[in-house]
């Protein structure tokens, strides 16, 4: 079975899951210290990037300029302007918010699922970007690559599901997690594992057969990033 035919439900899952960890982990907005939550946090950005790789997996290779793709592309740098402008207040040390990267995920995924000379150029100038604005990219240009390598494992079933699993856990040692998992320190083996575990979790979601219904998600999910988090900073205000 493809994955377009069971889109409606079991991708349609994936997104709520993704919607529901990053809401999780941003409400340490109202409660730093409440750390546990960036545990099942760590779910969200996977999942988000399974979505994307789902998405291009069921476009047709070769036909990059359709109009689903001009569309996909364009909610995809209009919200990443958007957000932008909700996010900026608690950006650390300038990071630009997570739909940049998820943005630069997309071009990189469609040079994989494509392969014709626009597919490449577009992937390859993501890459170039990516690499350059490293430091400000949330999850960085590891976290770029995420959505190819995500698709691959959907194409390919098996032991490739280990390359987004270790790609994974990459993009969120970036801090001293790693050396603190060094250590057998609870807190970070659990983060590091989540991490782990999610683009495996996600994959085998997305190859199930649902037959519960789950309410679609769609444009309007869009709006769910900037929107919660302004909402999470006006409630911070008022608390």
């Amino acid at each position: 079975m493809t994955v377009a035919t069971r889109r409606d439900i079991p991708l349609d899952l994936i997104k709520w899951l993704a919607m529901l960890t990053m809401l999780l982990d941003h409400l340490r907005l109202l409660w730093p210290d409440a750390h546990a939550l960036f545990i099942p946090g760590r779910l969200a950005f996977p999942l988000f990037c399974l979505a994307i790789a789902a998405n291009v997996a069921r476009s047709r290779p070769g036909q990059l300029l359709s109009q689903s793709n001009t569309r996909y592309l364009g909610w995809m740098l209009v919200f990443s302007v958007i957000s932008e402008g909700v996010y900026r207040p608690i950006s650390a040390l300038g990071a630009l918010n997570v739909m940049f990267t998820l943005t630069l995920g997309l071009l990189i995924a469609w040079g994989f699922q494509h392969r014709n000379t626009l597919s490449a150029a577009l992937a390859v100038g993501a890459a170039v970007a990516a690499a350059w604005l490293d430091e400000r990219l949330m999850y960085g240009f590891l976290g770029c690559l995420l959505p190819a390598a995500l698709l691959l494992a959907i194409k390919r079933p098996g032991p490739v599901w280990l390359v987004p699993a270790l790609l994974s856990v990459a993009v969120n040692t970036r801090s001293s997690l790693w050396a603190r998992a060094m250590e057998v320190d609870a807190y970070s083996l659990a983060v590091l594992g989540t991490a782990f575990l999610a683009p495996l979790f996600g994959l085998w979601l997305l190859r199930m057969t649902l037959t519960t219904g789950i309410w679609p998600v769609r444009h309007w999910a869009y709006w769910f990033y900037p929107v919660h988090l302004g909402a999470l900073q006006v409630i911070r205000k008022l608390m």
